[in-house]
Formats: structure tokens, sequence, C-alpha cells
């Protein structure tokens, strides 16, 4: 009786365990996930002041004045040729990204499933195309375009734009590639499929997210460029964007108001194509598609 009786008094001598050594615990990581986000928001915030400044300047008077308006941006829309310069640098960018995404990703697939010396030689010559600074190549090109009447023209600027972006653009569908099981290829081929059919069938309609990010990157190299444009166009009529811009910037005075409102309109394709773009940027269920593999 004695024995049992004790048991209780025991049981509650025993040492109880601290209610705080959880909340302690898991209160780390929460804590380190909200310092990263006040750093990252604080960086975001240093990034965007730039488009913040550029957009409130655009909608204020050149004059004077706090009272936002829009005529800053109808004058450029009907004072300038800036609604020419937007449809050239949109036709240039979108015969860049068509181009350079059709060349790159059979290319891209080469190199991601081929092992032999010729596919390393080829990737190794994009390794030294890509290392390569674009100025190297822009007078040489120049003078070829001279002889056959590309200077000044919206197609020879759209080939120049192809290929400056092919061996980036290649190298990324080549990495993609590589994330999709060559087991899914080859089922394809036991079912009958030629090995042009399994590329179109399986790889290209599982490589959306790779396709989509090589036909962004082409677009912003081509629609962000000066330099290459400033060389090979001469008219006004077939400026792009980025000459236009310039275009603003007299010797002794700068219409501001202008250079804002261009700045705003040339911000807006890429931050529009973007946002509706951005919901087919999902990455998975690939890996799982043959089970045991």
């Amino acid at each position: 009786m004695t024995t049992v009786s004790s048991q209780p008094a025991a049981i509650a001598a025993l040492p109880r365990p601290r209610k705080n050594v959880r909340q302690r615990v898991s209160g780390g990581p929460e804590r380190g996930q909200w310092l990263r986000f006040a750093l990252l928001a604080a960086i975001t915030a240093v990034v965007l002041i730039p488009v913040f400044v550029t957009v409130v300047l655009a909608f204020l008077p050149t004059t004077g004045g706090t009272t936002p308006t829009l005529q800053n941006f109808v004058d450029v829309l009907s004072t300038s040729l800036v609604g020419q310069w937007m449809s050239n640098s949109l036709q240039v960018t979108f015969v860049t990204v068509i181009v350079s995404v059709a060349v790159a990703a059979p290319a891209g697939y080469v190199l991601s499933r081929g092992r032999n010396r010729l596919v390393s030689g080829y990737s190794l010559l994009l390794f030294v195309i890509q290392s390569l600074p674009v100025i190297t190549a822009v007078i040489p090109l120049y003078i070829l375009f001279a002889n056959v009447g590309l200077v000044d023209s919206l197609l020879g600027l759209s080939i120049v734009y192809v290929g400056t972006t092919m061996s980036v653009a290649t190298w990324m569908m080549a990495a993609y590639f590589d994330s999709i099981p060559a087991s899914l290829e080859e089922a394809a081929w036991i079912d009958g499929c030629s090995v042009f059919g399994g590329f179109m069938r399986i790889v290209l309609r599982n490589s959306l997210p790779g396709i989509l990010s090589t036909a962004i990157f082409a677009f912003l190299i081509a629609w962000n460029d000066y330099l290459i444009a400033i060389v090979f166009l001469k008219s006004d009529s077939v400026f792009t964007l980025p000459l236009g811009l310039q275009s603003f910037f007299q010797q002794n005075t700068t219409d501001w108001g202008s250079v804002m409102a261009v700045s705003v309109l040339m911000m807006l394709p890429p931050i529009i194509i973007f946002a509706f773009l951005n919901r087919f940027f999902s990455v998975g269920g690939i890996g799982g598609s043959l089970a045991g593999r």
C-alpha cells in the first residue's frame, strides 16, 4: 500500500519539460524568414526608386506644378514619331524572339542529348562566341551589310539581334532540356514515334517554362538595345524606341517631361508581357512521369 500510494508523489517529483523550449526553437526560423523578407523588401524598394521617379515625372507638367497631367504623353505622341518608333521596336523584337526560339530549341536539344566530339566542339564554339563583346562584330557586320543594302534597315537590325541572342538562347534551352528525362522520349520511340516526333510531342510540350524564359531573354535584348541600333540605323523613320528617346536630349536643353513619358511607354510592353506570361512559369511534374525511373 505504501508503494502504490507513493507513485503519484514520485511522478509529481519528476522534472517537467519547459513549455517555452518549443516556442524558442520554432521562433528562430520565423525570425529568419522575417529578416530575409525585410532585406528583400528593402532591396526591391531601392531598385524601384528610379522607376517610381520616372513615372511621377512623366505625369507632372514641365512648366511647374504638382497636378498630374497626361500632357507629356499627348505631346510626344502628337509631335514626334514615338508611335512609329514603338512599331519598329515591336517588329524587330518579335522577329528576334520567334527566330531565336525556333533555332535555339533544336540546337539546344542537340547539346542536351548529343554526346560526341562534334557536339562538344559545337558547344565550345558557342561558349567562345558568347564570351566575345558585341562591339567586336558590329563594325565588320556594318561593312558587310552596307554591301548588301541592309544598313538603315529593320531587317538587317533583326539579323544582328538574332545573332547576338542565339548562343545564350541555345544554352538556356539546352539547360532546360537536361531536366526532362530521356526515358520519356525512349517510351515514345518504342511506341513508334520518330526522333523528331519525340522532340516535338514530348520535349517541347514539357518545355514551356524554358521556351518562355528564352523568349523573354531575347525580347529584352532586342527591346532595350541602343549600341547596335545607333550603328545600323540612320533615318528617323526606322529608329527604335531607345534611339528615339535619345533624340529628346538636345545640346543645351532637355525636355525631361517628354523623356520620362517616352520612358514610361518603353516600360509598358515588357511589364505587360511578363505579367501575362508569369502564370505559365511552373516547373514540376516531369520527373515523375515514369514511375520507378
